[in-house]
């Protein structure tokens, strides 16, 4: 089934909204959008001290031993046409025509008798490929592939998503000197010259995002965010790419680190480099790697950031405690995942939140699209890219069923697989059971289960006795963001082997010779293995850029030093700049029905404790 990409005719299906009128009702807190109005907006017709450890680390990578623990708006233009893959025809052979056992070509001549045609071998060289393959053998000879334990877990490895691994040589960008066209130094990625790959990866994201393309074309008239200094870290994808531009036509300056050592596709960061934004990461990143990338983009003389945008706490942290001075001057921060929202909700519980701070991880928009439909589809991807395995029969354990796991639980029954669940909280429990997936203990089913799957953001879900108990060739991997779940960390011991069969596999074998695949490291399996739908990261990406629009323009004392959730007004928002993609037509309420039901025609629809 194709996808339509809408047009500009089809975006006027959505109501041109002044960004300056934006402002939600009075029974809800205010999300003084100076620059967005949503109010008059019509819908489209027809626990603990943060300084303590944190419980689970957010940033996807190893615990740091430093200082701390640890998606984008306007329609495009015209709708880009999708190539099409050319057929490849090849002909039958002639029916005179007969293979030879040796592999040549036989002749059958009138008389009846066979000859064997002369055979031709042969090779297409190209330019330069003689000597590439020379490289990659000498290098393959030197590395093996079974690794010691003692080695860096964070080996970068190339991988089928990105451009940039195949580069000829190992040397740490950290070590390269790197400029753009423009002379400019200020950045540090993998290679430069893959920039051209990364800008066409940005304008195929770009036709999946119309809402940050529409939020782009209405807004970069008046620069809402002109004056911002933003600095972030989250996943560097195609995706993020395409939000970080709109915050740049927007009017930000922003300085940008990835979240997760393993997500970053070094294209795209060589893709901004060149279009001028100062990134700091590659694909593979070391620890040590992590934490430099991060203090580039905030370390800077005459470079004071005053807005945050954070995937997992870390770069808030980093900041929080290595530079208060810094941290202090922060006029907001925006927070996408559950752990850096759970860090953000410590800081304030502790009177240690000096900065208001934007909870976007529990918005409508990000749970019920970007946690529950990416995850439904992108973890078959993340599961097929690595395994090649076939879901029909197999045995799986979800660990969670909130929204990433429900996600995953549906596309996996979808398959055929046969789902097992373990939820801590009753409520999603029943829901888990009224699907049709039967509750268990993980001690229970952990020696027959395929696949183990966590999705809950704790700690040790997977410890060392469940992984010692698992079937042989069993597939380990997790959904949440926190890299904690799974005990990876006790596999790393003398009697254990492991070995790389792929990028993002590992097989760690145990003494008897038995194994278990495991992916990504206990990693973020979606973005660090695969990719994730465009579309649904155009929704998270959105409401990102009207939480910074709206902190950074909140007049003084709006907010206090606390966490605070989008209201449903802006949800609604961000909700009605997708709809015309699918040619969708909102009902609208009469006066009469608008007045039964105590509502107001343009919204909001729902109340603040409607639980959707």
């Amino acid at each position: 089934m194709s996808v339509q990409v809408v047009s500009v005719a089809a975006a006027a299906k959505v109501p041109e909204v002044d960004l300056k009128d934006l402002s939600p009702s009075e029974a809800e807190p205010q999300l003084g959008l100076s620059t967005a109005a949503v109010s008059t907006m019509a819908p489209p017709a027809g626990g603990g001290d943060p300084e303590a450890p944190a419980p689970a680390p957010a940033a996807e990578r190893p615990p740091a031993p430093g200082p701390g623990s640890g998606p984008t708006a306007a329609l495009s233009p015209a709708a880009g046409k999708v190539p099409q893959a050319s057929a490849m025809k090849r002909s039958d052979p002639h029916h005179q025509h007969q293979r030879h056992r040796d592999g040549g070509e036989a002749l059958l001549s009138p008389d009846g008798t066979v000859t064997e045609a002369p055979r031709t071998v042969k090779k297409i060289q190209f330019a330069d490929q003689k000597q590439e393959f020379n490289k990659r053998s000498t290098k393959i000879g030197r590395r093996s592939l079974s690794r010691s334990i003692s080695q860096s877990s964070t080996d970068s490895y190339s991988s089928a998503a990105s451009y940039t691994d195949s580069s000829d040589d190992e040397a740490s960008p950290r070590d390269k000197q790197q400029k753009n066209s423009k002379g400019s130094s200020d950045f540090c990625v993998k290679n430069i010259k893959q920039a051209e790959f990364g800008r066409r990866e940005i304008e195929i994201a770009e036709q999946e995002m119309p809402a940050l393309m529409a939020l782009r074309k209405r807004a970069q008239g008046e620069k809402p965010l002109a004056g911002a200094k933003i600095v972030g870290c989250t996943h560097i994808t195609a995706q993020t790419a395409v939000l970080m531009e709109t915050l740049g036509a927007l009017g930000a300056q922003c300085r940008w680190a990835a979240c997760n050592i393993y997500s970053t596709l070094n294209e795209v960061a060589a893709a901004l480099a060149e279009n001028g934004f100062p990134v700091f990461a590659w694909k593979g990143e070391s620890e040590d790697d992590f934490w430099w990338c991060i203090d580039r983009c905030v370390n800077v003389e005459g470079w004071q950031p005053n807005m945050i945008l954070d995937d997992g706490g870390d770069l808030t942290h980093w900041i929080y405690k290595k530079y208060p001075n810094m941290f202090k001057k922060i006029k907001g921060i925006v927070e996408e995942s559950v752990t850096g929202v759970h860090r953000l909700y410590q800081l304030s519980k502790a009177g240690k939140l000096c900065v208001p701070a934007m909870n976007v991880n529990d918005s409508v928009t990000k749970q019920k699209f970007d946690n529950l439909y990416c995850c439904r589809e992108s973890i078959l991807d993340g599961l097929k890219r690595t395994t090649d395995m076939m879901f029909g029969g197999k045995q799986v354990v979800v660990c969670g069923y909130g929204e990433v796991g429900k996600g995953c639980c549906a596309a996996l029954k979808a398959m055929g697989s046969i789902v097992y669940v373990t939820e801590i909280d009753p409520i999603c429990a029943l829901q888990a059971c009224m699907d049709g997936f039967r509750l268990v203990k993980l001690n229970e089913v952990i020696r027959q289960v395929d696949i183990v799957i966590t999705c809950t953001g704790n700690k040790n879900v997977v410890t060392r006795e469940h992984l010692d108990r698992m079937k042989n060739s069993c597939i380990v991997c997790n959904m949440g963001h926190s890299n904690t779940e799974i005990d990876v960390a006790s596999l790393r011991t003398p009697e254990l082997t492991w070995e790389r069969v792929r990028s993002q596999v590992d097989h760690v074998i145990w003494p008897d010779g038995k194994r278990i695949i495991l992916l990504a490291e206990g990693r973020l399996l979606n973005l660090s293995c695969s990719t994730v739908p465009t579309f649904v990261l155009s929704i998270t990406a959105t409401t990102q850029a009207l939480a910074l629009i709206e902190l950074y323009n909140a007049p003084e004392g709006r907010y206090k030093q606390d966490v605070y959730l989008l209201p449903k007004k802006m949800d609604e928002y961000v909700a009605s700049l997708h709809l015309p993609t699918f040619d969708a037509h909102l009902t609208e309420l009469t006066d009469e029905q608008a007045k039964y039901l105590g509502l107001n025609k343009n919204g909001p629809f729902k109340p603040n404790y409607y639980r959707y």
